[in-house]
């Protein structure tokens, strides 16, 4: 190991990092004049491709939900701007859509389907006008295909563009993964940012690396400061470091945005992180200062009331299928814990013939947390162990949810009584995430009710514990 990473591994040990942040995990930024918009993948959560708009980015807030309703689990967006018009590209059900607006807030088009494979897709725009995409094939080299004028169909078959940067054979990883192209120009050359190494798996295995071309069309040759991110140890304060972005800054700096596990906490999905960097005198762009790493939407306020019927941005709807274990009627709704150890509670009432109650859920394989109907409570340590026991609480009653680092206790009280009684304590959620179960989710607090969302729900709190 080089004096380079030696130094990287020091400078994060020492920092101590302990923060807050959000499950937001394939960044994508736009710099439009003085704005800076950001969406993340959506996976199969409803409405998706929330964008955020900030102007120093340090301070974000949600501007609509791009694409409300989809098919399947769309991931990797790219959210771009052309000749005045919006336009996001991602991939979902084994091809790729884009969706275009021509205001930021909306109103977007339906999903229109590119009929083209790949994932992760990179626009650019080549040095003769003409827009193309660059897409991902696991382990093969990226292929590139033009589009349309208007950037709304594909005009040409793939042909191979980019065949990667090999990094050393000893790096554990999940394999060679080339993915995530993000193209931008700058001076002369075209830039083309990478992600290697998978996603996920090992604390090691992911990372950014970067080419640069003087034409859209190639051949690109590969910076002499690869990695530009990378974890090294599974000592650093993030796991799993890539899939990242350049940009210029509002300072006239440049960062790079990319996403990362918190150390030890693969449960709380991965994180988007900005971090400096900076260009060199041969033409190259590189990390500027490894500690200065900030971890975003970790401000927003999960704290609802529900009031008049409506909800917050915090929330997401999950379509449980039929060969769910809990009811299939339940309507999901879920939102983003920000701390390896909170406390949440609600207010929740049971009609006559309907269920409701809190969980922590990863997907249909992994959750925990209480459903009850008006006579029975139902605890369910995982998605295979549940316990039945009589509604004591009657049909208005409090329920708490407290994970303290992936142990979780879950205690239910009447409304007017102060006393909590634990019904169920010791459950260890630490294997319920995308290394167990697949899917590139995070572990959520939900709230489900056969009676709608968010009908029988108030004073939804969370609080962040030391």
């Amino acid at each position: 190991m080089n004096f380079r990473r030696l130094t990287i591994i020091a400078a994060m040990l020492m920092t101590g990092i302990t923060m807050s942040a959000q499950d937001y995990p394939d960044p994508t930024i736009l710099k439009d004049g003085n704005d800076y918009y950001m969406t993340h993948s959506p996976f199969v959560y409803h409405p998706g491709l929330l964008i955020w708009h900030s102007t120093n980015l340090t301070d974000w807030e949600p501007v609509c939900r791009a694409c409300p309703e989809f098919e399947g689990s769309g991931y990797a967006p790219e959210i771009i701007k052309h000749d005045g018009r919006y336009f996001i590209y991602y991939p979902a059900l084994n091809t790729n859509f884009v969706i275009w607006a021509d205001d930021i807030k909306g109103p977007w088009s339906k999903p229109i389907d590119l009929k083209v494979g790949g994932i992760d897709p990179g626009h650019a725009v080549g040095e003769d006008g003409k827009r193309y995409l660059f897409l991902s094939n696991g382990n093969a080299p990226l292929v590139r295909v033009q589009l349309a004028d208007d950037g709304l169909s594909v005009v040409t078959e793939p042909e191979v563009a980019y065949e990667g940067w090999q990094f050393p054979a000893e790096w554990e990883t999940e394999g060679f993964w080339l993915e995530a192209p993000k193209i931008m120009r700058h001076g002369e050359y075209y830039y083309l940012t990478t992600a290697e190494g998978g996603t996920a798996g090992p604390a090691t295995s992911h990372m950014v690396v970067s080419a640069r071309s003087k034409s859209i069309l190639g051949p690109w040759e590969n910076s002499p400061y690869n990695p530009i991110v990378h974890t090294y140890s599974a000592e650093e304060p993030w796991w799993s470091k890539g899939h990242g972005t350049p940009f210029e800054g509002p300072d006239g700096k440049w960062h790079i945005v990319y996403h990362a596990y918190p150390n030890g906490f693969h449960t709380l999905g991965r994180v988007s992180i900005i971090e400096p960097i900076e260009w060199t005198g041969d033409g190259w762009y590189k990390s500027a200062d490894p500690e200065d790493m900030q971890p975003l939407f970790s401000n927003m306020d999960l704290n609802d009331d529900f009031k008049n019927g409506k909800y917050g941005w915090q929330w997401a709807n999950w379509k449980l299928s039929r060969r769910s274990p809990i009811d299939s009627n339940l309507n999901l709704w879920l939102a983003t814990a920000q701390d390896k150890s909170y406390q949440t509670e609600v207010k929740v009432r049971v009609r006559k013939g309907d269920t409701a109650g809190m969980l922590l859920f990863y997907n249909e394989e992994a959750f925990t947390g209480v459903l009850a109907d008006s006579k029975n409570l139902t605890v369910y340590s995982d998605a295979k162990t549940k316990s039945d026991m009589r509604n004591k609480f009657g049909k208005r009653f409090r329920v708490r949810i407290t994970n303290n680092a992936n142990k979780v206790e879950i205690s239910v009280r009447k409304m007017l009584s102060r006393k909590w009684v634990v019904i169920a304590s010791d459950i260890d959620v630490s294997a319920m995430h995308h290394n167990t179960y697949a899917g590139f989710y995070a572990l959520r607090i939900g709230l489900a009710s056969t009676a709608g969302f968010p009908d029988g729900f108030r004073k939804f709190t969370y609080i962040p514990m030391e």
